[in-house]
């Protein structure tokens, strides 16, 4: 049997390419934000970068990932103001 097909079966799918870029561009993102957040003493910063490094772990769709992550980033936006 196909190990693809395997995992179907059981109700796993493999991830579309589009999330996949998103989750490391969201990752990247926070990692930057709680490495800035840290450094500049601002709690906010540091929350929301690790709020963006570990949220597409409990993500599934594609479309959540992306609005959840410009939430965020809106967020950091907001916060250096």
């Amino acid at each position: 049997m196909d190990p693809l097909q395997t995992l179907g079966s059981l109700g796993l799918e493999l991830p579309s390419p589009l999330y996949i870029v998103g989750a490391i561009a969201f990752g990247i993102v926070g990692w930057l934000a709680w490495r800035r957040g840290r450094r500049a003493g601002r709690p906010i910063s540091t929350w929301l970068g690790v709020a963006l490094m570990l949220y597409p772990y409990g993500v599934s769709s594609t479309w959540v990932l992306y609005l959840v992550g410009s939430g965020l980033c809106l967020g950091l936006l907001a916060d250096r103001a």
